[in-house]
């Protein structure tokens, strides 16, 4: 059975670890009408547009 033959120090297990544990950023967009950053494939919350379309009424 393989042991280790000395202990793995703090700081090279977390940089190990470091970089296979972060997170990414979801893929955001411009809305086409208004210009805000929206998530891929989702209504826009602030003039309610979908794919050129208008999908939600928003009260402004």
């Amino acid at each position: 059975m393989a042991v280790p033959k000395r202990k793995t120090s703090k700081a090279r297990r977390d940089k190990r670890r470091s970089s296979t544990w972060k997170l990414t950023l979801p893929g955001m967009t411009k809305c086409p009408k208004c210009g805000e950053y929206v998530l891929s494939h989702r209504v826009c919350k602030k003039c309610g547009v979908y794919h050129n379309k208008e999908v939600l009424a928003v009260e402004e």
